[in-house]
């Protein structure tokens, strides 16, 4: 039998069987919810409500009743928007890289990274919908004759490519997500007592029985969407980053954006992850799978990916000098010293130096400080799409346009509320689907297990 190296740390730890990992994983899905999901699950839906109110309220009153201005038409909503696209690209690069390069750790946490893409992609679809001001014309969007004839999208904008590259993203993430899902449903529904759940697992397993050329089949399946899913995660931020790149506007038109807003992307999407994990570890008691260790190498990548944004910082800052365009400069130049310098030094504070602790072993391997550093690491992420967008824009080229952004409460509601929704959606599905990927987990009992390990062949 392959065994691994002894110097490699456990990722199930406990003497786990195979039973024992079925039981653990189904329980949350099978049992009562603990207090502390109840908990989570009231603040999350209270905050839900009121987002979806200002929502209902910008919908009904038009945008005017966010902080908008005629020098500011891109401001929460967009930064909102950019952040929630980077937090749904950890997920599938998770899934996808890994598997492709046959890691195992990727085995406890990928489910629920998969799980972070498909609703954070919804929450981002939110954003430009309701900035439109009349959601009802979301149709015009894409490339169909409408009541106008001959009226057509501009296929040279990036905004339209935004809506090509998300959709597909979207769904390519979904059908990933599903199929890895498949062989989990089946073991609920075999496990299910009552009728109405089994009739449920039983439609969602599309009839998975577990024979031999099944399993062939999955493994095809999913190596085939890992290597589409992979360019998928590059392109959509790309393309994102054109809306900015491909404009006139000092700070944005930028060649180093594609690489940069990626690279960014992938360390708040692992920093969401982080988040997540650490706290369903605790809320669905999985400590034993969810391990240190997963903690750490995750704490890896953020660190690494927050050193190559620091870089692009630094880039930028150099180019805007060496450029010897005053307007450049002066873009810069009033990120870091004008009226959003808070905003500005947050960003650094919190992507750049914070995550250096991760240098440090006790740190990497400490499961509160992890949170904590996570949960900066995306207040940073979002401060950075603040300054990309606001401060480039509140100060113009004659200075009588000259203004500050000032949020409503819509604006706040609307950001919050999302976060409500996200939350409310990724709590349902630890409470109705296999919260760890169950059936590939038992695939890595004997390499990786405690117990396996330990023993003396």
């Amino acid at each position: 039998m392959h065994k691994e190296s002894e110097i490699r740390y456990p990722l199930i730890l406990g003497n786990k069987t195979y039973h024992q990992i079925t039981e653990d994983v189904c329980a949350p899905v099978e049992g009562r919810a603990n207090k502390l999901w109840y908990m989570a699950f009231t603040v999350a839906v209270i905050t839900a409500i009121w987002g979806l109110g200002c929502i209902t309220y910008t919908i009904g009153r038009g945008i005017g009743v966010w902080g908008l201005n005629t020098t500011i038409d891109w401001a929460w909503d967009i930064t909102n928007f950019v952040w929630w696209v980077g937090i749904g690209h950890a997920g599938t690069l998770i899934s996808a890289v890994l598997l492709l390069f046959r890691q195992k750790w990727r085995m406890a946490i990928n489910r629920s990274a998969e799980a972070m893409t498909i609703f954070a992609v919804m929450m981002a679809a939110l954003f430009p919908g309701i900035h439109m001001g009349r959601i009802w014309m979301a149709y015009w969007v894409f490339p169909i004759p409408n009541q106008f004839g001959s009226l057509w999208v501009n296929f040279n904008s990036p905004l339209l490519w935004d809506v090509f590259a998300i959709s597909t993203y979207f769904s390519v993430s979904l059908v990933f997500w599903y199929i890895g899902l498949i062989p989990d449903f089946a073991t609920i529904r075999d496990r299910a007592t009552r009728r109405g759940p089994r009739a449920v697992y039983s439609i969602l397993s599309f009839g998975w029985s577990g024979k031999i050329k099944q399993w062939i089949r999955f493994e095809e399946v999913s190596l085939v969407l890992a290597g589409l899913a992979t360019p998928l995660v590059f392109s959509v931020h790309s393309i994102v980053s054109m809306d900015f790149a491909t404009s006139v506007i000092p700070g944005w038109h930028t060649t180093i954006f594609p690489p940069y807003f990626v690279a960014g992307a992938i360390f708040s999407g692992f920093a969401m992850v982080q988040t997540l994990l650490i706290t369903a570890r605790k809320v669905v008691s999985l400590e034993s799978y969810i391990t240190r260790k997963h903690i750490e190498y995750m704490n890896i990548v953020i660190v690494i990916t927050g050193s190559m944004v620091g870089v692009a910082y630094l880039t930028e800052l150099f180019i805007a000098y060496y450029s010897g365009v005053e307007f450049e400069q002066y873009a810069f130049l009033n990120r870091a010293t004008g009226p959003y310098w808070w905003a500005y030094a947050s960003m650094m504070t919190c992507n750049v130096v914070t995550p250096l602790l991760f240098f440090f072993e006790k740190v990497r391997k400490n499961i509160v400080a992890s949170f904590i550093i996570s949960i900066f690491v995306n207040i940073g992420m979002w401060f950075e799409r603040f300054v990309i967008i606001v401060t480039s824009l509140h100060r113009d080229y004659i200075p009588a346009n000259w203004t500050l952004f000032h949020p409503t409460f819509v604006d706040i509601g609307i950001f919050i509320g999302t976060i409500g929704i996200f939350f409310v959606l990724f709590l349902l599905y630890a409470r109705t689907f296999p919260v760890l990927a169950l059936n590939e987990l038992k695939s890595i009992l004997k390499s990786s297990g405690d117990n396996y390990k330990n023993k003396k062949h």
